[in-house]
């Protein structure tokens, strides 16, 4: 096993995904729009300029609007996860216990603020497994750029090799293969395509398929 292990939250940890992606169609209705499937895929994972930039992009308006556009879903989506308690994912707490069994030392790494990291984890019961949280909000960089994962492993005390990341979006993927950890993909919205399987070291159904190739040794 590494002596360092990742996790992204939403929609990889917790089901929070669906929620988020509600929300920018509520949006794009009250604008008028229609947003294009690829919407999903393009912001998924992803925080910062970057986002904003995917705002601009499908909503169709210039980059100070797809700013406003972001910050609005970010305030009303927390708002919605706010008064939600997310459900775990499965295999969640399996592969965290196997973590600290190894002494495996954990991190959260989310693009959500910090505010909402740590409340859908202390709501869900899963703060207490992490060392370290790390918010992509207040990054200059968001995924698919490294930042995130960089930091993690810092605030780890680990070199980034020797941490696992793992992730369910594209654009994470990305970030963690960037960064040079050993990246493992449980796809949840959007499945995996060539370049995934090209990227992601490894890619599992779920987060308890992961565990049990960890414990076998295979990753």
């Amino acid at each position: 096993m590494k002596k360092g292990a990742i996790f992204d939250m939403d929609g990889l940890l917790l089901d929070t995904e669906r929620i988020r992606q509600e929300t920018w169609q509520e949006i794009a209705v009250k604008r008028g729009l229609q947003l294009k499937p690829g919407f999903a895929f393009a912001i998924s994972g992803t925080s910062g300029a970057r986002a904003c930039e995917v705002c601009s992009e499908y909503f169709q308006v210039d980059g100070k609007t797809g700013e406003e556009i972001f910050r609005q879903g970010l305030r009303v989506g927390s708002e919605h996860l706010k008064n939600t308690v997310p459900e775990i994912k499965e295999g969640a707490e399996a592969i965290l216990a196997r973590m600290k069994q190894g002494d495996v030392r954990i991190a959260v790494a989310s693009s959500s603020p910090m505010d909402l990291i740590r409340l859908n984890l202390e709501k869900t019961g899963l703060l207490e497994w992490f060392d370290v949280i790390t918010s992509g909000a207040g990054l200059p960089h968001g995924k698919p750029a490294p930042d995130i994962f960089l930091k993690a492993a810092e605030l780890l005390k680990l070199a980034p090799q020797d941490c696992y990341v793992f992730e369910d979006s594209f654009n994470g993927v990305r970030a963690g293969h960037a960064a040079g950890c050993t990246t493992i993909m449980v796809p949840d919205l959007v499945q995996p395509d060539d370049e995934m399987k090209r990227t992601a070291d490894a890619i599992f159904h779920t987060l308890k398929d992961a565990e049990e190739a960890i414990g076998r040794g295979e990753i």
